[in-house]
C-alpha cells in the first residue's frame, strides 16, 4: 500500500473510528470495480446484440421471402386467368367473324338472298391484268361517286 493511501485510511474524525471499526463488514458489502469483468461484460453484451440483430435480420428476409412468393403465386394465377380469358375471348372472335355464320343471320334476320349472277358486276380496277378478257368486254356498271354539295360559309 502507497503511503498516500495508507493516509487515506486513517481515520480523521469518530465517524471515520467506527467506520473503520466495521471496515470488515462494509469490504464484504462493498466490491471494487474489476475493469476486466465489466470490459467482459460489456463484449458479451454487445456480441449479444448483433448475434440478435442478426438472427432479427435473418428470420426479416425470410418473412419477405415468404411474402414475396405469396405475391408471385397470386400474380401467376391472374395471369392464367387473363390467358384463358384472352383464349376464350378469340375463339368467341373467330365464331362472330365466321362467314357463314353472318351469312346465316343475314338471311334469317334480315331477309337477305344471295345475288343472281346477273346482280354480279366486276370493276375494272379490280380486275387483274391477262385475265378475264371477255369479262371486260361486257359492260360493268361503277357505282358513281356522290357529287359533292355546296356547303355555304354560315
Amino acid at each position: 500500500m502507497s503511503a498516500r493511501a495508507a493516509a487515506r485510511s486513517v481515520p480523521q474524525s469518530a465517524w471515520g473510528r467506527e467506520h473503520r471499526a466495521r471496515q470488515p463488514e462494509a469490504v464484504r458489502r462493498h466490491r471494487q470495480k474489476d475493469r476486466r469483468r465489466l470490459r467482459s461484460m460489456a463484449t458479451a453484451v454487445v456480441g449479444a446484440g448483433l448475434a440478435v440483430m442478426l438472427i432479427l435480420g435473418v428470420v426479416g428476409l425470410r418473412v419477405q421471402q415468404v411474402r414475396l412468393s405469396y405475391r408471385l403465386d397470386a400474380l401467376r394465377g391472374g395471369r392464367a386467368e387473363a390467358e384463358e380469358l384472352n383464349r376464350r375471348l378469340r375463339v368467341e372472335m373467330a365464331t362472330l367473324k365466321s362467314l357463314s355464320r353472318i351469312e346465316g343471320k343475314a338471311r334469317t334476320e334480315l331477309g337477305m338472298v344471295a345475288p343472281a349472277r346477273d346482280q354480279v358486276r366486276i370493276a375494272r380496277e379490280f380486275v387483274p391484268v391477262g385475265r378475264g378478257a371477255a369479262v371486260l368486254d361486257r359492260p360493268s356498271v361503277v357505282a358513281e361517286r356522290p357529287v359533292p354539295r355546296d356547303v355555304g360559309v354560315r
